[in-house]
């Protein structure tokens, strides 16, 4: 055999277990492609949004029996998942539990109750206000220190909203009140849960925010009921579930990343209203009421930017 034969053979012998590295780096670049934490955020808006659109579109049911509905279904899967864990459902601390399942309840209500009435990339963006409110709130109920810039930032976000108050003629001033009224219950609601971190469970402090609110909006919804038809009790019960799904896809997001890597990523949320908005409900957001979205949004982000960093 000639030497050339030789080293042939030699090669094919070796083939086999040389490593295909071509099908390796493709591999990786598929799984490393988006990390698994921003998939879980975008996912999470997406379901936020969904929520959202089934929440306007049932413009013709009151908003706090879609409220019910919604706080419902959570009831059902939160049990589930409190037997499946072994916990006591009753919690600890039952009285801060209360106060967050009430401050809750109060600012979906009113949230939902703008979603209905104003345009949707509004109603959603001056939810945002929320984080700001929790700040706020944080300083006098869990004695945190507010950074004088962050004031400042908040001011930047206020000054957002007069310009969607005073450029969007769509939005009345009771609308706009009863909105950042649930941006306000929401950060009552945000530090209620950061009480809550040494004496219950989480799982516990989500259910019991259905638990308050499915006897309390239950009894005013069964006096002022409006009857759903059979496509509007499959769309109430796709929001219970796309809620669920959001605030599932949520938690585990923060699990994996940190919060300034991802915490961005919830204003997609606007975006999907605009959208949303133009194509499936005709609302047309005017360039001043663009520009106060926008002002809402940095202020919101640099103000909790400079909250997680300290700078």
């Amino acid at each position: 055999m000639t030497l050339f034969g030789q080293s042939a053979k030699l090669m094919a012998a070796r083939q086999p277990d040389m490593p295909d590295n071509r099908h390796e780096v493709r591999r990786t670049l598929r799984v490393t492609d988006i990390p698994p934490g921003i998939r879980y955020i975008l996912a999470s808006t997406l379901f936020f949004a969904l929520m959202n659109v089934g929440v306007k579109y049932l413009s013709h049911i009151p908003a706090h029996e879609i409220v019910f509905f919604r706080a419902l279904v959570t009831l059902v899967v939160g049990y589930a998942l409190i037997r499946r864990a072994g916990l006591n459902p009753w919690g600890n601390n039952k009285k801060l539990l209360l106060l967050r399942g009430a401050s809750g309840t109060a600012a979906l209500v009113m949230y939902f109750y703008t979603l209905q009435n104003m345009p949707l990339a509004s109603a959603v963006t001056i939810q945002y206000l929320s984080p700001m409110f929790t700040i706020v709130i944080a300083s006098f109920m869990l004695k945190e220190n507010t950074r004088p810039i962050q004031w400042l930032f908040f001011l930047v976000s206020f000054a957002g909203v007069l310009m969607i108050k005073g450029f969007d003629t769509r939005v009345t001033v009771p609308e706009l009140l009863i909105g950042m009224g649930a941006a306000v219950g929401a950060g009552f609601a945000y530090n209620f849960v950061r009480k809550l971190k040494d004496y219950d469970h989480p799982l516990v402090v989500v259910f019991y925010f259905p638990l308050v609110t499915v006897p309390v909006v239950g009894l005013y919804t069964v006096t002022h009921w409006t009857q759903p038809s059979p496509l509007d009790l499959v769309i109430l019960l796709l929001i219970g579930l796309a809620t669920t799904a959001a605030q599932v896809y949520m938690t585990r997001a923060y699990q994996l990343e940190r919060a300034a890597n991802i915490s961005n990523f919830n204003y997609l949320g606007t975006v999907y209203a605009i959208i949303i908005g133009y194509f499936m409900f005709g609302e047309v957001v005017e360039p001043l009421g663009t520009a106060g979205i926008v002002l809402i949004i940095l202020g919101v982000m640099l103000g909790s930017r400079f909250r997680q960093t300290g700078a």
